[in-house]
């Protein structure tokens, strides 16, 4: 054999993942969805593994998706009333965990700010030590506004350039349709984000949390969740708990969502277009003032 007729042209090292890929590329795809063939058949010869797939695959989605294709609409949005006292909404910031608050004036189609959870906590930690009364408006910060139509990948050249982390997303009319956040953006790319609720173990579908609270892959089924639980749920149709709460739904709920049934409380964790994947089992709060239907 000659020299520079061997598989690497002569060079005895190996080629590395972009000569691989480039090679991988020679065939010049000339749509997108011929793109996606060419990296996907790279990633069966092992070209690429298979996280490098899916994430090439979730930017080139991402370019094509709009923000009303990810945003939580306006109705699951927990937000906060600048005319409430803070130890009014602090219960609220607490159970839910999120970062990020819209400040609203009156309804949420008055949206006049964005409040910082770490705020709230700095205050209530001063309010110990007799410093001042917390004023809102010191803390806000300014609300970013977005159309349902921008495009995801645009949006998140936005967040990056102007270090923002949540939009406020309105329709062709100027009110609020929702908000979008920079980790939902990130999810469509990556895939979800993981967090202390994630199981990991494949073989573990239910997880105690303490004073009652429970975290339950929707495809427990009926008889392990009632002997976790203590709960008597019969099938009526469906043999897991996801299926008894899309029954109780009845509609696919998106993260967020919540609805009581049997005196549990169950929150949707993780969901996609399809199907419902972790929930978030608590007793229900029965005191005076609790609403203790679906929200």
């Amino acid at each position: 054999m000659s020299q520079g007729s061997g598989e690497n042209g002569g060079d005895n090292q190996p080629r590395s993942f972009l000569d691989r890929l480039g090679m991988a590329l020679l065939r010049e795809p000339g749509t997108r969805q011929q793109l996606v063939e060419v990296l996907r058949e790279a990633q069966a010869r092992d070209l690429m593994d298979r996280d490098a797939l899916d994430m090439i695959e979730g930017v080139l989605q991402v370019s094509e998706m709009q923000v009303r294709d990810i945003m939580v609409p306006r109705a699951q949005t927990y937000v906060v009333d600048k005319n409430t006292a803070p130890e009014e909404y602090l219960p609220l910031v607490i159970e839910t965990g999120h970062s990020r608050f819209p400040v609203v004036d009156g309804d949420k189609d008055k949206v006049v700010g964005i409040l910082l959870a770490k705020d709230l906590l700095r205050y209530f930690y001063s309010k110990e030590r007799e410093t001042p009364r917390f004023n809102l408006n010191d803390y806000l910060r300014p609300a970013v506004f977005v159309p349902e139509s921008k495009r995801l990948n645009v949006l998140l050249r936005d967040f990056r350039a102007n270090r923002n982390h949540m939009a406020i997303v309105v329709d062709e009319y100027g009110g609020v349709a929702g908000l979008v956040t920079i980790e939902d953006v990130l999810e469509q790319i990556v895939g979800e984000i993981k967090d202390e609720y994630d199981i990991d173990a494949d073989d573990v579908v239910i997880v105690e949390r303490g004073s009652g609270e429970f975290v339950v892959k929707a495809l427990a089924t009926l008889e392990e969740t009632n002997s976790r639980l203590g709960t008597a749920f019969a099938s009526d149709g469906v043999d897991t708990i996801g299926g008894l709460v899309l029954s109780a739904f009845g509609h696919l709920p998106r993260r967020g969502e919540r609805v009581d049934i049997g005196g549990l409380r169950f929150e949707v964790l993780r969901a996609d277009s399809r199907q419902v994947h972790l929930l978030k089992v608590t007793p229900v709060d029965t005191r005076p003032g609790d609403d203790p239907s679906s929200s």
